[in-house]
């Protein structure tokens, strides 16, 4: 277990590294306006895909935990058909709607000429992420999370190379470059997520019974998250590029490089906390998953306590050292989006914990409020002061959305969660 655990912060980490190292050639080779058009072609294709896309893999988690610590091997092949189906399917629509919105993108966006093409492109994208999804959901039911994060790595890894050998070119090979990258991510990591299922019990496909209904508003509640998650990580920088311009959205994405690093900090956390705090959960002990939950917290707390004040007062030096003077308008906001990244490190256990309790409504109100103070805010403030308003309106709401959490638990009672959720965990 320790060496699995290892091995899948290892996988993520590195893939944070590759990551982080992608984006600065985009900053550096395509500049902030060429990097924001390459921002806003894929941010409208992760955008549109996330807002129709019914994802299936939390419920698949869920559920297939369920199934599994209960031996009932036949709704469990069928939910992983019902889920594969689900997602591939809204993806394919998502993708179409990629396309169809590729030829009006230039009048919406300002100072986003010769994005058309690359759209198209990048509209292949959401169904070889569905794909690449729930393959990696099987390794989670699996345990195999150390896999994942080796996949990771290997995505990450292509990636990079697509876009240092795209970029050079321009933002339209840079967006093939990704787009590549991610279709031989895909079929290897579905390779290997099938060869992990056959190490199931084989059973004949049951239908779900009484389960049928509320694994569906599971899938729509999981689906509506992603959404408001979608939103509330585009809707900065494409408000941006609509009421200033893609330079805007540029700097701004540049900004978000401190938020990207903290929030890739927790994720082999978060998959680890998924895979066994569900596990658990399901096996009826949740004093265990709220000790986890308590360390998480107190850790991260601190953590965030004794890097944020440096942090932010070496960000316009870092600023003008890793991507370039042309960014040092983006100081200012970059400030208030690590203060916001702080507050996210520390509330990470949030994305995972209601999955692992049944109750992904939880995740729509927090996430709800947080979006509807981001919106107003994003529009007013990127009008008035560009970037360094767009950040400001990114902390705020990140400040409602602990708000909001802090009054969740709060009220929460615990042992009756335990209890609902082990008999319907659809509740919100």
């Amino acid at each position: 277990m320790r060496r699995r655990r290892l091995t899948a912060f290892a996988g993520v980490y590195g893939s944070v590294v590759l990551g982080l190292t992608s984006s600065l050639v985009v900053f550096r080779v395509l500049g902030p306006s060429g990097a924001g058009r390459f921002a806003i072609v894929l941010g409208v294709a992760d955008f549109i895909a996330l807002i129709v896309w019914l994802t299936s893999d939390d419920a698949l988690v869920k559920y297939g935990f369920r199934y599994a610590s209960r031996g009932e091997w036949g709704r469990f092949h069928r939910l992983l058909r019902m889920a594969f189906r689900f997602e591939l399917l809204t993806a394919l629509f998502a993708a179409a709607l990629v396309a169809a919105f590729a030829p009006f993108s230039t009048s919406v966006f300002n100072g986003a000429e010769g994005i058309e093409v690359p759209l198209l492109v990048a509209a292949l994208l959401p169904p070889l992420q569905a794909i690449e999804s729930i393959s990696a959901a099987a390794l989670i039911l699996r345990g195999r999370y150390d896999l994942r994060g080796l996949w990771l790595t290997l995505s990450m890894g292509l990636r990079f190379a697509g876009v240092v050998i795209g970029a050079l070119n321009g933002v339209t090979d840079a967006v093939v470059g990704v787009v590549a990258a991610q279709a031989v991510t895909t079929a290897s990591i579905l390779a290997i997520g099938l060869r992990e299922l056959r190490g199931f019990p084989q059973a004949a496909p049951e239908v779900l019974g009484e389960d049928r209904g509320p694994i569906i508003r599971f899938v729509f509640q999981s689906a509506a998250y992603t959404g408001l998650i979608s939103l509330r990580t585009w809707i900065a920088p494409l408000t941006l590029g609509i009421v200033k311009s893609a330079t805007e959205v540029g700097l701004f994405r540049g900004a978000q490089a401190p938020q990207t690093g903290l929030a890739a900090l927790t994720s082999p956390l978060r998959m680890i906390l998924l895979s066994e705090q569900t596990r658990d959960w399901e096996h009826g002990r949740p004093e265990v998953v709220i000790a986890g939950l308590r360390r998480y917290t107190i850790g991260a707390a601190v953590l965030a306590a004794i890097v944020l004040v440096p942090a932010e007062l070496a960000l316009p030096w870092l600023v003008r050292m890793v991507l370039g003077r042309e960014y040092a308008p983006a100081a200012g906001a970059a400030r208030f989006i690590l203060a916001a990244a702080a507050i996210q490190l520390v509330l990470g256990w949030t994305k995972t914990f209601p999955v692992t309790i049944g109750r992904p409504g939880l995740r729509l109100i927090a996430h709800g409020i947080e979006t509807a103070v981001l919106l107003p805010l994003i529009v007013v403030f990127g009008k008035l002061w560009g970037v360094t308003g767009a950040g400001a309106a990114v902390l705020a709401s990140s400040v409602a959305f602990a708000l909001v959490w802090l009054v969740i638990v709060l009220r929460l009672d615990w042992r009756s969660s335990f209890n609902a959720g082990s008999r319907s965990p659809t509740g919100s």
